[in-house]
């Protein structure tokens, strides 16, 4: 990176408002190693002239042919770059679009170079419009939409470029799936370099994750919308200036049927002093705008939660409400580690939440200090000892804050999925949270947490960052197809660092979470019928979580709950012939089960990131 008196100065300004720390952890981020160079990646990875060509061609053979009108609102562009905004519409291999341009300026130069243009290339496909006065953004793009014929709205700003495949990638999903109503690409940054431009920052996104979206507007661009969509939102609105593209986007991906996304960088967003992608500082009005945005989504969702921007701007984090105080039951299967579990128990025991039991299902334990602590826990409710117990239950009593505790006795070997579903059949709460012995929680609201993503309807599970003892990351969600199967994301990243675009410390969808720490409603949990019991001890999260998703429902990982994780004390190493064999046959279980998802790739990922590393680092 390039030190400049500009970087200088922003880097002063970010080191005011993020603090010492912070920033350090910020910097570090941006400095890792080990990473793909993204410059020669973009250049090796574009699409090449001659497949432009084809392109060219495949398009008018297409079924369905939308006309795209590309919204662009004008306001003192640079001559230079709002000729190259005009060019990269020329050089798109689809040719069914209509550039909108509604120039606010006070002087008519962007109307001369417009006109120019369509001069020079015979190009009737510029439309364009000079506004008497300058009514904001919102306003003046409205007043581009207004001169829009097109099927599709697709929205640039007055300097940015599109990739010369955009719209043909566009019409292409269009036509494989007429559900969908909104698209949107992946998009990179560029500046101008010594030999051209320099393509730098991408950010490879997800499909649609509406808790992401409610996190941040990683949307963005390249966002391109069905015009009854347009019509039915209303367009763009003024009170919302600054953050106006987030509340559009939020409005339109209410009404869209589907949201469709094509994981190729097709916008390029130019950087420079005033611009937004370098320099967030440049509109903090903005970030408030976003707030606001954001919260009216959520209620006209009917969403009972709390906005509060978060330290990066333009970064939110949603707090749902609780529902009334329903019964939990925490599961947390145990094998000795008496120290260990006394532990987990009293960090349950300063949670805020109070209206929890606790059931704990003992599995041939064999040390004297583990039964002494079940009797302390249950009192004068047996668990003295398991030996010759005959019962299911060994033992129940109260918690000094009243709460049940219910020693179970599980008599087999160890599964972790028959243990849990044998503690659930022995639940009175409406909700299940799945705990090791070997967690430590550190967030007073956890469950609170929790129970308000849980009781959304269109959640099914809710995961939680948990750190190793060392306060690094263990665990931050979990990704399918990363070596092979599945891994958690951002092992050993350091607590306060929050890696690619934020993603460790934002509230987001994956397609799995660990079971480690982990809500369900009783409900969903009967309705995929609890743990498979194949998998006795690994991938048993993972392939109830995705069994989860394909009824419909959400995975949900809040970074707000944290813990440690002690992880597998009781369980020990894979050491043996038999537990290798044992994991052997278990990865073989996922692989025939969820291959078309491993061959196709988690949808919560992006398939130009790398499958051999968890921190979103580029596949070369």
């Amino acid at each position: 990176m390039k030190i400049t008196p500009y970087r200088i100065k922003k880097g002063i300004l970010y080191l005011k408002h993020y603090g010492p720390k912070a920033f350090w952890n910020r910097l570090k981020d941006k400095m890792e190693s080990g990473r793909v160079p993204y410059a020669p990646w973009f250049e090796r990875h574009k699409a090449s002239a001659a497949e432009l060509r084809r392109q060219a061609k495949h398009s008018e053979s297409l079924p369905i042919r939308p006309l795209f009108s590309i919204i662009v609102p004008a306001y003192n562009p640079k001559p230079a770059f709002f000729v190259e905004v005009m060019q990269s519409l020329r050089q798109q291999s689809y040719d069914n679009w209509q550039l909108c341009i509604a120039d606010a300026s006070a002087s008519k130069k962007a109307e001369e170079l417009a006109r120019k243009f369509r001069i020079i290339y015979g190009e009737k496909r510029i439309s364009f419009v000079h506004l008497k006065e300058n009514g904001g953004i919102s306003e003046n793009t409205n007043a581009g939409i207004g001169i829009a014929k097109g099927d599709w709205f697709g929205f640039m700003d007055h300097d940015d470029l599109l990739a010369p495949d955009a719209l043909y990638e566009m019409a292409l999903l269009i036509n494989q799936d007429k559900e969908i109503e909104a698209i949107y690409t992946d998009e990179d940054q560029v500046e101008e370099g010594k030999k051209g431009l320099v393509h730098q920052k991408p950010h490879f996104k997800p499909d649609f994750s509406p808790d992401l979206l409610r996190s941040n507007n990683y949307i963005t661009h390249f966002f391109c919308v069905k015009g009854d969509i347009v019509d039915r939102v209303g367009g763009f609105r003024k009170e919302f200036d600054g953050a106006q593209d987030y509340d559009f986007i939020l409005r339109c991906t209410e009404e869209a049927k589907k949201v469709g996304h094509i994981p190729k960088v097709l916008y390029h967003w130019r950087i420079h002093s005033s611009s937004t992608a370098d320099n967030p500082l440049s509109k903090a009005y903005a970030y408030e705008a976003g707030k606001r945005a954001l919260e009216g989504h959520l209620s006209r969702m009917g969403e009972q939660a709390k906005v509060a921007q978060l330290q990066h701007f333009g970064f939110y984090r949603v707090k749902y409400a609780v529902a009334g105080t329903p019964l939990l039951s925490i599961l947390i299967p145990n094998k000795d580690q008496s120290d260990v579990l006394r532990r987990c128990i009293a960090s349950i025991q300063r949670s805020s939440y109070q209206n929890y039991e606790v059931i704990l299902v003992e599995n041939n334990s064999t040390e004297r200090a583990t039964f002494a602590y079940y009797q302390e826990l249950v009192g004068n409710g047996q668990a003295a000892s398991a030996e010759g117990h005959k019962g299911d239950i060994l033992g129940q009593g109260r918690l000094p804050g009243g709460q049940a505790v219910k020693i179970l006795h599980w008599k087999k070997g160890f599964n972790y999925s028959a243990i849990n579903n044998f503690a659930a059949s022995y639940a009175s709460g409406e909700y299940l949270v799945l705990l090791n012995n070997d967690i430590e929680i550190i967030t007073q609201d956890w469950m609170e947490e929790m129970l308000g993503n849980c009781q959304r309807p269109e959640v099914g599970i809710v995961g939680a960052r948990l750190y190793y003892p060392n306060n690094t990351i263990q665990h931050a969600g979990i990704v399918v197809g990363i070596d092979g199967i599945a891994a958690n994301m951002f092992p050993d990243l350091k607590r306060g660092q929050e890696g690619y675009y934020h993603k460790a410390a934002l509230q987001l969808n994956y397609s799995a979470v660990t079971a480690a720490c982990l809500m369900v409603s009783k409900e969903i949990y009967g309705k995929v019928q609890g743990l498979e019991e194949k998998l006795a001890v690994a991938f048993n999260d993972l392939d109830f979580c995705l069994r989860v998703r394909q009824e419909g429902y959400l995975v949900v990982y809040n970074p707000f709950v944290e813990a440690y994780h002690y992880e597998s004390k009781s369980r020990g190493q894979e050491d043996t012939k038999e537990k290798v064999q044992r994991f052997g046959e278990e990865i073989e279980f996922i692989r025939s089960r969820w291959m078309g998802l491993i061959q196709k790739g988690d949808p919560y990922y992006n398939p130009n990131l790398s499958l051999k590393k968890c921190n979103y680092s580029l596949r070369p």
